[in-house]
C-alpha cells in the first residue's frame, strides 16, 4: 500500500496540472498565444535549465559502474529501434516522430531519484543511470523529431545538414552538454548561480504540463487513441516485460533494478511533447501518450516493484 501511495503521490498531481492547463484554456487564463510562447520558454530556456541542474550536480564518478551504465545505454538503444520499426508499420508517417519519442523516453531524471531515495534514502544509481540514458533520450528525440517530420522535404545532403545543425544547436542538447562537462570536471557552483537555474529549471514541469494540457485537443487525441494507447503499453508493460528479466541474469540487483525499473517503465516525459511541438509536429499523440503513461504508470510501476520484491531482488 506504501508503494501505491507513493506511486499515486508522484504521478497523480502531473496528471491533475495537465487538468488545471486544459481548464485555464477553457476558462480563458491562457489562450493560444500564451499557450505558444509558454511552449518556447520551458523548451529554450527551462528544460535546458533543469538538464543542466540534474547533470552538473551528479556525482558520477563516485558510484561508476562501466557494466551497469553500459546495459542502461544498450537497453535504450534497443527500445528506440524496436521503436521506430514498429512506427514503420502506421499509415500515417506524420506521426512516426511523435510515436516513437513517446514511446520509449522516460521521466527518468525527474522521477528516478525521487523514487529511489524513497526506497532507500540515497540517489543511489539514479546518477549513473541519467548519464547512461537521458543523453540518449533527449539526442534521439531530436533525431527522430527532426528526420521524422510531417511534409518533410525529400532526403538529401542539404536537409542532412540542417537537421545535424539543428541537432547540434538544440537547446537541450547544449544543456545536457554543459552539464555533464560541468560535472566531469566538477567545476564549482556557486550558490547564487545553482539557485538562479534551479529556480529556471523548476519552471519546467508545471510550465510545460499546463502549456500541453491547455494544448490538448479532445476531438484529435481520440482521433489517435490507438496510437497512443499502443505507445502506452510499449513505455509501461513491454520494456519492463522484456528487459527487467535480462537484467536479473546479468546479475543486478537493489538500487540498480531499481534505476533500471524507473528507466524502463515510469511516465513518458513532458518535454517530448514540448519538443514535438517546438519541432514542427502537431503534438496531439504526444500530449495523449504523456497523460495515458502519466495515469496509468502509478499503478504499472507499483506491480513490477512488487514483482521484484516477491522475488527478493530488492
Amino acid at each position: 500500500m506504501e508503494n501505491l501511495i507513493f506511486s499515486l503521490n508522484a504521478t497523480v498531481p502531473i496528471f491533475l496540472t495537465m487538468i488545471l492547463g486544459f481548464v485555464f484554456r477553457k476558462v480563458g487564463l491562457m489562450d493560444e498565444e500564451f499557450t505558444n510562447k509558454a511552449n518556447k520558454f520551458v523548451f529554450q530556456a527551462a528544460l535546458p535549465a533543469l538538464l543542466f541542474s540534474d547533470l552538473s550536480q551528479a556525482n558520477f564518478l563516485d558510484v561508476w559502474n562501466g557494466t551497469f551504465v553500459a546495459y542502461c545505454a544498450l537497453t535504450t538503444i534497443a527500445c528506440i529501434v524496436i521503436t521506430i520499426l514498429i512506427s514503420c508499420l502506421w499509415k500515417d508517417k506524420s506521426i512516426q516522430g511523435e510515436f516513437v519519442q513517446g514511446a520509449y523516453r522516460s521521466s527518468a531524471a525527474i522521477l528516478g531519484i525521487a523514487f529511489i531515495q524513497n526506497i532507500y534514502g540515497t540517489s543511489g544509481m539514479a546518477p549513473l543511470m541519467i548519464i547512461a540514458s537521458v543523453p540518449i533520450y533527449n539526442i534521439m528525440a531530436v533525431t527522430v523529431l527532426a528526420f521524422l517530420k510531417p511534409e518533410r522535404d525529400r532526403l538529401d545532403g542539404a536537409l542532412i545538414k540542417k537537421t545535424l545543425k539543428g541537432i547540434a544547436t538544440n537547446p537541450i542538447i547544449l544543456g545536457i552538454l554543459a552539464g555533464v562537462i560541468w560535472s566531469g570536471f566538477k567545476l564549482p557552483c556557486p550558490p547564487i548561480l545553482i539557485k538562479t537555474v534551479d529556480n529556471l529549471g523548476k519552471l519546467a514541469t508545471p510550465l510545460g504540463l499546463m502549456a500541453m494540457g491547455a494544448a490538448f485537443d479532445v476531438k484529435k487525441a481520440f482521433g489517435k487513441i490507438k496510437l497512443a494507447v499502443t505507445a502506452t503499453v510499449l513505455k509501461l508493460v513491454v520494456w519492463c516485460a522484456v528487459f527487467l528479466p535480462i537484467a536479473v541474469m546479468l546479475g543486478f540487483r537493489q538500487e540498480e533494478l531499481i534505476a533500471i525499473l524507473v528507466m524502463l517503465g515510469s511516465a513518458t516525459t513532458v518535454s517530448s511533447y514540448v519538443m514535438a511541438r517546438n519541432m514542427g509536429h502537431e503534438g496531439v499523440l504526444a500530449s495523449s501518450i504523456v497523460m495515458l503513461t502519466t495515469f496509468f504508470s502509478g499503478f504499472t510501476l507499483t506491480f513490477w516493484l512488487y514483482l521484484l520484491r516477491s522475488m527478493g531482488m530488492i
